[in-house]
């Protein structure tokens, strides 16, 4: 293995050399020259990071369970500041203090047809030794989970998203009053005790079905990775759609002196008790249900017949937590930048997690560190980064990305005014590399995929990428990876530590990872087995694929820290924009159609219902027919955002295509590289989303009930799904605005360029 992996380290480096040959185009924000010599520092860097370290940066860091405010949390953050200040960073930790409540009493039991106790324990595993540590485990629970004690009748809810709370009205069902289990899936776990809530539920127990998490995919752990019956998912029930961090001080840093919250008025805390329980305590509780037939999409793979009932259950719901306040330590490392050392390229990962953790986030964190250790080892030989570069781990993440946010609000200005781009890794394993973020940055991630080497098939990780999406992907999607330049990379949502970053200041951020459904960490997701023992069976086992996530997290961040000009690219963006803009419209006509149908077929069903006693559903009520919406500001808007995208990125190809001539003075790429830095921040207001006013950008957010996935265009697409009409004619004029203002944003950024083009 050694000897393929230093062939492989040989291999690398030959293809680095190659592509530094001359007549090669100069790299997104380089002169031809600079280009030369940031490839020959890149080639270097590459050759640097090594399985081994990776390998012992896990075992060590995911020794023990490390969550907030745990001794070995605090130990793992003293041992990575350690290891950056020996690497030649000025590496310090901060701290915040924020509400993390920890649970004191879990009980969940049927009292009725039968008695049943939930076991509530996830089983140590022969052969695992860190699954045994059972003192300093965390109990499974969701954090934030409200305080209670209740009784009720038990109702099955599928996943618990909205659309399954109208399937059960046609039921008649109600869950006022009554306990809902939901299955895990389909939504984030935060949106299924709000909704239920909503609807009048008193508590929800949350459960890993088979059918989507356990057997019915593969062999269980240890045999296989998929998740075993006692397997719990731990997580947080914050509500993260209104804001993350510390749920008592939203849009402040929790630093002493803060003004915080009462609990009752905290607007992110959920407001009935609930619990995850595994499909080992849900099978009971499931078999004891009657009432009217799962529908066939909402049955899982367990032994039983899925009714949704009320009744017979009856279950008993116990939640108690301790409402304490804990540190949050944040490992902040710096290199300075020689140049432009007011220019910041920061990068991230979360070190915390809810056990050991060494998925998530570890196999995240040991790239961060062994890119960091390969920068030092750069600098030691000379090489000097022309921006300041900023590594840090964060804590708290798992309950609500509250370190990363924390140190966001507390550094808001200094990151308004230096901040180029963030980076954030999280779990990471092996197989394809996914890229979400920003599309400013779509250009040069684009680029930096082509110079890295999969591990697995010997091509880049961009060509790998490519041919997944021609064998995968829609029609559509393969005739894109055939014939655009470059690859789409997702828009981001929320759920890892780019949120602040970008959603709340407007720094253009990339999220990156490799996965592959064969090698997914979903089975031993939040509980005990999510561990070096599982890591090194079923995940990245050679640790190569580790190694490649830090070549090429660290690539990028070398090309942005040195580039001349921020390698920012617009018509990403613009190109982007109008298929989103296109999506929503399309979204209103289908709307619009799918009502008109709905009426039409409101007569029929009445017919079918009373012909059919056995329909246990009741017909739909009439539906309300979405209105027309004048699309205009956005239409106009996007062709203007289109036409200063195109004359930007002319002038910037042709600056880049200078032959050699002296770089401009450094004044003037001081003003320009400003002027670029403040194109992200255009795409924010100051007051933010209607009813959210710390998600400020207007092209990203997470859904108000899709918990991480993104809604793109946000304001205008909520309001369309909501039915929101006057809202929808607001946000779609204040969109329009927001897309002219970045249309003369990107011009200004042109007019600094130009001269810099000269007569070329």
């Amino acid at each position: 293995m050694r000897l393929a992996l230093r062939s492989a380290g040989l291999a690398l480096i030959a293809l680095s050399v190659l592509a530094s040959a001359p007549g090669d185009p100069p790299l997104f924000g380089f002169t031809a020259q600079s280009a030369r010599a940031e490839r020959e520092w890149e080639a270097k860097f590459r050759s640097l990071p090594l399985p081994d370290s990776l390998r012992s940066y896990m075992r060590q860091l995911s020794a023990r369970p490390h969550h907030v405010g745990s001794p070995y949390d605090s130990v793992n953050a003293e041992w990575i500041r350690a290891r950056l200040s020996s690497w030649g960073w000025d590496a310090k930790i901060e701290q915040f203090d924020a509400l993390y409540p920890t649970p004191k009493t879990r009980l969940v039991e049927l009292v009725a047809p039968t008695k049943f106790r939930a076991k509530l324990e996830e089983p140590a595993v022969a052969g695992d030794p860190t699954s045994s540590q059972r003192s300093e485990q965390l109990p499974s629970y969701n954090v934030y989970s409200a305080d209670g004690d209740v009784t009720g009748p038990l109702v099955y809810v599928n996943y618990g998203v909205p659309a399954d709370y109208e399937r059960l009205d046609r039921l008649g069902i109600s869950v006022k009053g009554a306990i809902v289990i939901a299955r895990y899936g389909g939504s984030w776990r935060g949106t299924k005790p709000k909704v239920a809530a909503e609807h009048g539920a008193i508590g929800c127990l949350i459960y890993s079905d088979p059918k989507d998490d356990g057997y019915w995919a593969g062999d269980v752990y240890p045999q296989g990775p998929t998740r075993p019956k006692d397997g719990v998912q731990r997580g947080s029930v914050v509500d993260m759609p209104v804001y993350p961090g510390d749920p008592l001080t939203p849009g402040v840093a929790s630093v002493p002196g803060a003004k915080r919250l009462a609990l009752a008025d905290a607007p992110t805390l959920m407001k009935i008790p609930v619990l995850p329980i595994s499909y080992a305590d849900a099978q009971p509780l499931l078999a004891a249900l009657r009432g009217p037939l799962a529908p066939a999409e909402w049955r899982g793979a367990l032994p039983l017949t899925y009714h949704v009932g009320s009744g017979p259950a009856r279950v008993h719901l116990v939640v108690k937590s301790d409402w304490k306040t804990r540190p949050v330590r944040d490992i902040i490392a710096r290199l300075p930048g020689t140049v432009a050392s007011d220019e910041w390229v920061v990068r991230g990962n979360h070190m915390d997690a809810w056990v050991n953790g060494a998925i998530d986030p570890i196999s995240g964190q040991i790239a961060l560190l062994e890119e960091a250790r390969a920068l030092g080892d750069l600098v030691k030989q000379g090489w000097k980064p022309r921006r300041t570069i900023v590594y840090a781990a964060w804590d708290g993440e798992e309950p609500g990305l509250i370190g990363s946010t924390e140190w966001v609000e507390a550094h808001a200005d200094d990151l308004d005014r230096h901040a180029v781009a963030y980076l954030n890794t999280d779990s990471s394993i092996r197989g394809f590399l996914s890229v979400g973020g920003s599309h400013t940055l779509e250009a040069f991630i684009n680029a930096v995929e082509r110079d890295i080497t999969d591990p697995e098939t010997g091509m880049s990780v961009w060509r790998r990428a490519q041919l997944k999406q021609i064998g995968t992907g829609s029609s559509d999607e393969r005739n894109e990876a055939r014939n655009r330049k470059d690859l789409r990379i997702d828009p981001l949502g929320s759920g890892s530590d780019y949120s602040p970053f970008l959603q709340h200041l407007g720094v253009a951020s990339l999220n990156l990872g490799f996965a592959d459904d064969a090698s997914s960490s979903a089975g031993v997701y939040h509980s005990v087995y999510d561990d070096f023992a599982w890591a090194t069976r079923f995940g990245d086992t050679s640790f190569v694929y580790g190694r490649a996530l830090s070549q090429t997290v660290g690539t990028a961040v070398m090309r942005l820290a040195s580039a001349e000009v921020v390698p920012y690219e617009f018509a990403g963006l613009s190109d982007n924009v109008g298929k989103y803009v296109g999506e929503i419209k399309k979204l209103l006509s289908d709307r619009q159609e799918q009502a008109k149908e709905r009426n039409r077929e409101l007569s029929e069903s009445v017919f079918v219902a009373l012909a059919s006693p056995q329909n246990q559903e009741k017909p739909p009520a009439k539906a309300e027919v979405p209105p027309f919406i004048n699309f205009a500001p956005l239409d106009n808007s996007v062709v203007a955002l289109d036409q200063s995208a195109r004359r930007y990125d002319g002038l910037l190809a042709r600056w880049a295509d200078r032959n050699d001539q002296p770089s401009p003075a450094e004044g003037s790429l001081a003003d320009l590289n400003a002027k670029l830095m403040r194109t992200e921040r255009t795409l924010t207001l100051p007051d933010g989303l209607p009813g959210r006013p710390w998600y400020r950008h207007q092209l990203y957010a997470p859904g108000l009930y899709s918990g991480y996935a993104v809604k793109t265009l946000p304001g205008v697409r909520i309001a369309i799904e909501q039915n929101h009409w006057p809202e929808a004619d607001q946000q779609i004029a204040r969109l329009g605005a927001v897309l002219e203002a970045e249309a003369k944003a990107i011009d200004q950024a042109s007019a600094a360029l130009e001269p810099l083009v000269g007569g070329q």
